[in-house]
């Protein structure tokens, strides 16, 4: 272990998710290529200062201070490490707009994580930082591909083992993405779900996560198409999106194989052939429009890399 000069910086390169992809409620998650960059820097300081300056005008309401994810889950590094912990400063370039559904604050934890271990000369494993961005997260489908890139399953196992599965992705299967301006918390979102569910939900579930895999490997859109349904969140939760079930039908009616909510929300996420995805990207837009929301749309693929770091010039 190095322990980090005042001065010293590392950039961190993080992805957006989009998380559940219908029926992999908290399970099924894929890095998209939008990134937060985060430059975290040593500065003076006791052990509780985070300085937090955003480039951008989405996070202006975010903070600095002890409480900041990026800085508590640097402190899990430190702790894990056995180092002292040190006063940091996070300059942050936003891509991933926050309370969207595309995991900002999977971006942050990962940052704060990635970043740490970077700056002590990296003692913990790829594996530990999944375990310990996980426990922070509270379900694993946002931080798991947002650290490793790609689309990953990610299950505990009988053994306590966090288990991840790099699924496939055809090149055929494009992702075109419809950006509200409203927000929607992750907390808000869950607490919009039942306790339980009936056992005939569940069974859907699984078989439709099953279609989905093979049709995102495949490319096939009919599996597709037939996989991206899910009773677990969604019904309870599309009540929660202004113009949302909408906005779903526009983009299917527009040519997408498919609409579900990314994440928690309120963004959502089409699949489509490449013929369409500028018809569907508009029909989702200009529908949000007539319901009184702005909104972009993105056409993506999968970032198949996850998080990256470099050093900084000591300054």
């Amino acid at each position: 272990m190095v322990r980090p000069q005042i001065g010293q910086g590392v950039l961190v390169d993080v992805p957006a998710t989009t998380a559940n992809i219908g029926p992999g409620f908290d399970c099924l998650g894929a890095a998209l290529p939008l990134d937060n960059l985060f430059e975290l820097r040593c500065i003076e300081g006791g052990s509780d200062r985070f300085d937090l300056i955003i480039e951008g005008s989405e996070g202006a309401h975010l903070r600095g201070g002890p409480d900041n994810l990026v800085y508590r889950a640097a402190q899990r590094v430190w702790r894990e490490a056995g180092e002292e912990p040190v006063a940091l400063e996070a300059r942050v370039r936003l891509a991933v707009p926050p309370a969207r559904g595309l995991g900002s604050s999977a971006t942050a934890i990962v940052a704060g994580l990635v970043g740490a271990n970077a700056l002590v000369g990296e003692p913990l494993s790829q594996e530990k930082l999944l375990e310990l961005a996980i426990d922070i997260e509270g379900h694993p489908d946002n931080v798991v591909p947002s650290l490793v890139g790609g689309l990953c399953l990610t299950a505990k196992a009988a053994s306590h083992r966090w288990r991840v599965v790099r699924c496939e992705w055809s090149d055929l299967v494009r992702v075109v993405v419809a950006i509200p301006s409203i927000r929607l918390t992750t907390s808000e979102a869950r607490r919009a779900m039942p306790k339980s569910i009936p056992i005939p939900d569940a069974v859907m579930n699984l078989g439709a996560l099953t279609l989905l895999l093979q049709g995102l490997r495949t490319g096939n859109g009919d599996l597709i198409t037939d996989g991206m349904h899910d009773r677990l969140h969604e019904p309870y939760r599309w009540g929660l999106i202004q113009g949302g079930r909408a906005v779903r039908e526009a983009a299917i009616v527009a040519g997408a194989w498919g609409c579900v909510i990314s994440g928690a929300g309120p963004t959502l996420l089409a699949l489509c052939t490449d013929s369409v995805t500028e018809a569907v990207g508009q029909a989702m837009v200009t529908t949000w429009e007539r319901e009184g929301v702005t909104a972009r749309s993105d056409v993506l693929g999968i970032r198949h890399r996850g998080s990256q770091w470099e050093p900084l010039p000591l300054r």
